[in-house]
């Protein structure tokens, strides 16, 4: 309408192409019409820009403690008094330190003393639940699931994945895949693989990779485990080396993904992380709840 943005007048961009400023509902409403099919085009182009940038770390993040990447090989834990995900070592170190100096056992993050027993657990879980923490939603739906409780395992998850968790936008996509209490729904999956790629999430990556090479879209296949793998997941790159030997692959771009992978592995490793692997394997080593 052409109303200049003053002190008393506050434009807002369109939500879906940010492209076009309205100075209100009617104004909005009135220029749908002609503004619909470039919307509509612009959001798709910015959608692919969002979804093609390599994320910076993968959606675990770092251990708030060594402030070392979570590794994606599920060695961390999630402690359920705060539902702070920590890695194995920062957990093994602080038991170590508990037994030799007599301590009673905390929480090596909140130091909240640990429950002792699972009913005590629950209830803390519950309770971060109640709280409205997207880590504990979607903790809470992976018990439900593991109960053969699958629609209060889908409920927990889509609520959780309306708080922005990546994880449970994953666990959705598997179930609109595999149709577990849901009708099977290709167009959901892929909706909640993105989200989840989008956040960092390698596994959805590579699975979204799958989903665009079985259709036919080699190239974007490519890009997402190209990505997956800098992410340090170990599938994307096995399907890199066989693409690379097969002619598909251009040789600095698989030899880019190669270091970028070894890159995100090696940052993921420390001495506490080693023993605490050591311990595992020799003495069954993990005493708390696993993401």
């Amino acid at each position: 309408c052409g109303t200049p943005e003053i002190d008393d007048v506050k434009l807002k961009d369109c939500s879906a192409c940010k492209s076009v400023r309205y100075c209100g509902v009617e104004c909005q409403k009135e220029h749908r019409p002609q503004h619909k099919r470039a919307c509509k085009k612009r959001a798709a182009e910015l959608r692919e820009e969002i979804l093609f940038k390599q994320p910076e770390s993968c959606h675990l993040g770092d251990c708030p403690i060594c402030c070392l990447p979570l590794p994606l090989d599920f060695l961390s834990i999630l402690m359920p008094c705060c539902c702070t995900v920590i890695c194995d070592g920062c957990d093994y170190a602080n038991q170590i330190r508990e037994l030799k100096e007599k301590l009673d056992h905390n929480c090596p993050f909140c130091r909240h003393p640990k429950a002792k027993s699972d009913e005590e657990r629950n209830r803390s879980l519950i309770k971060r639940v109640d709280a409205k923490d997207p880590a504990a939603i979607r903790h809470m739906g992976g018990k439900r699931g593991g109960e053969g409780d699958i629609d209060g395992a889908f409920e927990y998850w889509t609520k959780a994945a309306g708080l922005g968790d990546v994880g449970a936008h994953y666990q959705l996509s598997v179930v609109y895949r595999e149709g577990l209490g849901v009708e099977k729904d290709e167009k959901r999956e892929v909706y909640h693989l993105e989200e989840a790629a989008i956040g960092g999430h390698a596994g959805a990556r590579h699975n979204l990779a799958c989903f665009e090479c079985e259709n036919g879209r080699h190239d974007r296949a490519l890009q997402h485990w190209i990505i997956a793998a800098k992410l340090g997941y170990d599938n994307s790159v096995d399907t890199l080396k066989d693409a690379y030997r097969k002619g598909y692959v251009r040789k600095e771009d698989f030899a880019s993904a190669l270091r970028a992978h070894q890159a995100a592995v090696n940052a993921t490793k420390s001495p506490h992380r080693e023993k605490a692997a050591a311990a595992a394997a020799a003495e069954g080593f993990r005493l708390n709840v696993p993401i």
